[in-house]
């Protein structure tokens, strides 16, 4: 990341920190378990939710926890209101698509998630955005070569006004790059979640504002309930089966 990228992530962490005692502080993970479907929300600040801590979490587990869904957030980093009912993820502000790829093998083996969140690449859009999609592309291999059975469900990156051609390129790439994975029997998925928002919805040119987490946290829902599977435990289900009460 460059240093403009890097002070406006320190300037916004120190905003987010001034929140208040209202959100469970950033640190590591203390693990809330409730036995549910492992779900790691991956990626960096917007993940993390650097403007509004929790980000798109906080109305994700709202709309899991009404469709009765029992789910686990999980992830080294906690933070977020303490009305979220998990805090557990791993979104790691500034970070670039490498810097993730360099730790996925642990965090796999340590999190065994049933599913991964992942949208990544607002930071290599600084600089090198013109490989960013090589990059993604091993990423997403090293995920289902190491956890074949974990569904990946991969966004296509929100707006960023400040680097818009760079964003359009590496979006325009992500499609093939999903579903050449999946048409090989890969648990890959696309989210398009750049047509969802709009630069309206950002609270600092990149990260959402509260109702721009909302509209992510809507994109995400929709696009776990298209894949049953992803909401289950691995051999709880079969591949058409929705609990009672879940159908869409």
């Amino acid at each position: 990341m460059t240093r403009p990228g890097r002070l406006l992530a320190s300037a916004m962490f120190c905003v987010a920190m001034a929140a208040g005692a209202a959100f469970i502080q950033a640190g590591p993970a203390y693990a809330e378990s409730n036995g549910g479907v492992t779900i790691m929300p991956l990626g960096d600040s917007i993940t993390d939710g650097l403007t509004v801590p929790g980000g798109y979490r906080i109305e994700l587990w709202k709309k899991l926890v009404a469709g009765n869904y029992t789910v686990d957030f999980v992830g080294s980093q906690y933070n977020g209101p303490a009305s979220l009912g998990d805090h557990d993820h791993e979104g790691h502000s500034g970070w670039t698509i490498s810097q993730i790829d360099a730790q996925i093998t642990n965090w796999l083996k340590t999190y065994q998630p049933r599913t991964i969140l992942l949208h990544i690449g607002t930071n290599d859009m600084w600089g090198g955005a013109a490989s960013a999609s090589a990059r993604l592309g091993t990423l997403i291999d090293h995920i289902t070569t190491q956890s074949p059975d974990t569904e990946v469900f991969v966004a296509t990156i929100i707006p960023f006004p400040m680097a818009a051609q760079a964003v359009q390129t590496f979006n325009a790439q992500i499609p093939n790059i999903v579903k050449t994975r999946a048409d090989a029997g890969k648990h890959v998925h696309l989210v398009d979640m750049f047509s969802k928002l709009t630069s309206a919805d950002l609270a600092d040119g990149v990260h959402p504002n509260a109702g721009g987490y909302a509209k992510m946290a809507a994109a995400w829902y929709d696009a776990l309930r298209s894949v049953p599977g992803s909401l289950t435990k691995v051999g709880s289900l079969s591949s058409t089966e929705v609990p009672a009460g879940q159908e869409r």
